[in-house]
């Protein structure tokens, strides 16, 4: 975010031309197809697999962040490294959901990179809907950078005070309205058949339980765009970054989802730094849009950004890892503290 000045509505700048937009997309919609195919025969994921489609999944948004930093400037090189640090924290948060998704809906192991693919191209669409209606409120809104402001601080004394409540919870599939709405729509199968949304049974179709847990996994993608685009326009307030920030996160977390399987678990202080981070960026945001109104309101640069967002993971998972040093991998629990 720039620190010199403020953006009045309809002032919003971007590096993103539309042959770069073109591209960008092209390249996402690429990825995401190569991943349907490799998915395309389910089967059970090695570690071994998960660590090097990981390992891609870092150095590609890694060295994009490297050629923004020469093609268009140290400011946005930072910008986009700071964003992509935030989305890929809040994408971790959304692996202990889908965990408890996969589990509830007792998902074969054989299914379960399917269905997280489908809750990421879920996400790339909400997200790119919300990155779209974000721009279109900081054209068109002086006060968008309070209502982020509030949505993120709002948001951090939710995951605080759920924190702080320590309550295990395990997911009630009986209970979700959207597993709801689709049993008063269509009768449902106890048995899962392949990645089959439906089958027939007694002359009717049906729907599959990896209909419903497809389904769920979408509808908690709307409720993490709602705290996760704010969150990195807090950061920086070119849409173009802003995608780019929020694609590379989502891509990579099919893979990252077998790599943290037994160690997401152990991050028991994750949602506290969670809501460090996303209280930081609503101040920042507040004094953002303070600013505008009375220039000698100080503002949070980016590069200091950067540091504290850093500074907190750091400490959380040190803090996670030493709080949980005497579990054994079996008796480690899923703790829900977000949902």
């Amino acid at each position: 975010m720039t620190e010199s000045s403020h953006l009045s509505a309809g002032a919003l700048s971007s590096i993103g031309t539309p042959t770069l937009w073109a591209v960008t997309i092209a390249g996402v919609l690429a990825l995401l197809v190569l991943d349907f195919l490799l998915t395309r025969k389910p089967h059970e994921v090695s570690i071994k697999e998960a660590l090097g489609w990981s390992a891609f999944y870092i150095a590609l948004p890694l060295a994009f962040g490297a050629w923004i930093s020469f093609r268009f400037g140290g400011r946005q090189g930072v910008e986009y490294l700071t964003g992509y640090l935030v989305e890929k924290s809040l994408s971790v948060d959304n692996l202990f959901v889908f965990m408890l998704l996969l589990a509830a809906f007792a998902v074969p192991s054989v299914l379960a990179q399917r269905v997280l693919l489908y809750g990421i191209a879920g996400a790339l669409v909400l997200r790119a809907v919300f990155i779209a209606l974000g721009a279109a409120a900081l054209q068109t809104l002086d006060f968008a950078f309070l209502l982020f402001a509030v949505i993120l601080i709002a948001t951090a004394v939710k995951l605080l005070r759920d924190a702080l409540a320590g309550h295990e919870q395990e997911v009630d599939i009986n209970r979700m309205r959207s597993v709801k709405l689709l049993r008063r729509v269509m009768p449902v199968v106890n048995e899962y058949h392949g990645t089959r949304v439906t089958v027939r049974q007694h002359g009717r179709r049906a729907l599959t339980p990896f209909a419903l847990v497809v389904v769920a996994v979408l509808a908690t993608d709307v409720v993490f765009a709602v705290d996760s685009v704010p969150a990195v326009y807090g950061i920086t307030e070119d849409p173009y970054l802003v995608f780019a920030t929020n694609a590379f996160a989502l891509l990579g977390l099919r893979a990252l989802y077998f790599v943290l399987h037994a160690a997401l678990s152990r991050l028991v202080h994750l949602s506290y730094g969670l809501a460090v981070i996303l209280a930081f960026i609503g101040v920042k945001l507040g004094l953002h849009w303070a600013h505008g109104s009375w220039p000698g309101v100080p503002q949070i640069p980016t590069l200091a950004s950067l540091g504290v967002i850093v500074g907190v993971l750091v400490i959380v998972t040190l803090t996670s890892l030493r709080a949980t040093r005497h579990r054994e991998p079996g008796e480690a629990k899923v703790i829900a503290e977000r949902h």
